[in-house]
């Protein structure tokens, strides 16, 4: 029996951690729960899971972490507010179950160096596949991490075929039903971005060894290459719910928390190049990745207020990547980081990143 925290509860990530709980109570035991506003819908989940320990808030949410006795802490919070809830459980020894990749890319050295080995299990689809397909070979036989992208809603469009592009076009995503930042964060594959450097933290893995390739049904959730020429695919239907089961109890699988496909029935599954002119991110996360320090925090920051000026009709769909390459390259890092320059630089971004917004509407 895993005794189980949930922060982000109320979002598309938490609501389905507790179907995994509520199918398997004789595996897990939810104890604590943090939302960051629904304070009706996580008083309903309280009130059906027989939990006490509650939480409202980022700052809530950190201290229920460092005061409820648990195994696993599962962050699903969005965005880099979730850092202080990933290093609280990291220093109370918990496994992490990480849905908030932003806390892993922005916290990045001190986020690993808090880190024992398997203390983090990824819930992400693509590095719980990764993680899965690492098992087949010792990390020197591993030549490179294939990760796949379904290319969003855009693929397949010229630069220049996406400057009308309007929010509800982006949140129009073909396979995923997420919230509002990470499926506009899909749709401009800064997601992908991201994405490419929580594995490289994560396994340890040389950004020159990360590839990323578009696979469309989003059936294949990411490959490993091994220095034979084998690669080991981790393939399943588009359903959160086996990475979270993953997650919550690596590395044992949970039964019937997800459906097998169907080989009886004729499919085709494509892979693609990514078009690197018509999206960018990719090609910035790596460049961020490598310089490493402050840099990922920043590239996110500039991300998160770039993502909302979009939407609330400020900036261009295209301008969210180009406020985010004006923001990194002007940004100076600090000689050390801590929380307080995460903190800082994290500032700074926001800042310059409204005033590039300014200027680029």
């Amino acid at each position: 029996m895993r005794r189980v925290i949930v922060l982000g509860s109320t979002g598309s990530i938490g609501t389905q951690a507790l179907d995994v709980i509520r199918a398997n109570p004789d595996r897990f035991e939810l104890v604590g729960l943090a939302a960051g506003s629904q304070a009706e819908q996580l008083a309903a989940q309280a009130e059906e899971f027989d939990v006490d320990d509650t939480a409202l808030g980022a700052a809530e949410a950190e201290q229920l972490v460092r005061d409820v006795d648990a195994d696993v802490v599962l962050n699903a919070i969005t965005g880099s507010i979730g850092l202080g809830s990933t290093l609280a459980a990291l220093k109370a020894g918990r496994t992490l179950a990480l849905a908030n990749k932003e806390s892993l890319i922005v916290g990045g050295a001190l986020v690993t160096a808090l880190a024992a080995p398997g203390q983090i299990t990824p819930v992400d689809s693509e590095h719980s596949a990764l993680a899965q397909a690492l098992r087949s070979g010792t990390k020197q036989e591993v030549r490179r991490l294939v990760v796949t992208a379904s290319g969003g809603p855009f693929r397949g469009r010229t630069r220049d075929e996406m400057g009308g592009i309007t929010p509800a076009e982006a949140l129009a995503h073909p396979t995923w039903d997420m919230g509002r930042m990470v499926t506009t964060n899909s749709a401009t594959l800064v997601n992908k971005g991201l994405e490419v450097i929580e594995a490289h933290l994560l396994f340890d893995i040389d950004y020159e060894r990360i590839d990323v390739v578009v696979h469309p049904q989003s059936i294949v959730h990411s490959m490993v290459e091994f220095v034979d020429g084998s690669t080991i695919a981790q393939a399943s239907p588009p359903d959160m719910r086996l990475p979270i089961s993953l997650g919550l109890d690596w590395p044992n699988r949970v039964g019937g928390v997800g459906h097998p496909l169907d080989w009886t029935r004729a499919s085709r599954w494509t892979f693609e190049p990514l078009d690197g002119k018509a999206f960018p991110a990719v090609g910035l996360a790596k460049k961020v990745g490598r310089a490493g320090r402050t840099y990922p925090a920043v590239y996110n920051a500039a991300n998160e207020q770039a993502v909302n000026a979009f939407h609330e009709g400020r900036l261009s769909f295209l301008g969210i990547v180009d406020t985010i390459e004006r923001v990194v390259d002007a940004h100076d890092p600090p000689e050390v980081l801590t929380v307080e320059s995460l903190a800082d630089a994290e500032a700074w971004a926001r800042a310059s990143a409204d005033h590039a917004i300014a200027k680029l509407s």
